[in-house]
């Protein structure tokens, strides 16, 4: 069924420049967290919990700047924006499976359930949310926007709180 996309999507709006910009500010925040890892000393395997801890929270943020963007486009169609966003969420779970598998790999850090959930667990339902919406966004585009806007939110949350948790671990010298 073809929509006027507009008509979907203006409401939002507001929603996703404010998802957008939050995402994109944290993003940059996130590199001042990377320069306070490199700022102190690190073990041998510390690019290895960058690579599976920082990383990932950077592209959490920039997936929910990017489909924040995508969902402010003026699209003419719904099925356009779904197509890229369900790649993009699609992505976002093979992604979240190697994070899962790099943790797992980690010798100088073992991940308790805290770290599961919150690096893989939730960032997982994020994207599901994500592709989910999409797919379903030329179909039922009230309700896949509303998983939209979740996944996006969620992924913000995420990164907000392993951020936080990055910072802290570095802070307490651990790292």
């Amino acid at each position: 069924m073809a929509y006027n996309a507009s008509s979907f999507l203006v409401p939002w709006s507001s929603f996703f420049v404010v998802a957008g910009s939050a995402a994109a500010a944290l993003t940059g925040l996130m590199f001042v967290v990377i320069t306070l890892v490199t700022a102190t000393e690190r073990r041998e395997n510390s690019q290895a919990g960058i690579s599976t801890f920082s990383t990932p929270t950077v592209v959490h943020f920039g997936t929910a700047l990017l489909v924040s963007a995508l969902l402010c486009a003026p699209w003419r169609s719904l099925a356009y924006p779904a197509v890229v966003v369900a790649a993009i969420g699609l992505y976002g779970i093979v992604y979240v499976l190697r994070i899962m598998h790099w943790t797992r790999q980690l010798s100088t850090y073992v991940a308790d359930l805290e770290d599961w959930i919150w690096y893989t667990i939730l960032p997982f339902a994020g994207y599901a949310a994500i592709s989910g919406g999409a797919i379903g966004l030329p179909f039922d585009p009230v309700q896949a926007l509303f998983a939209l806007a979740g996944g996006a939110l969620l992924l913000v949350f995420v990164g907000i709180r392993n951020a936080w948790d990055i910072v802290t671990y570095i802070a307490s010298g651990k790292l």
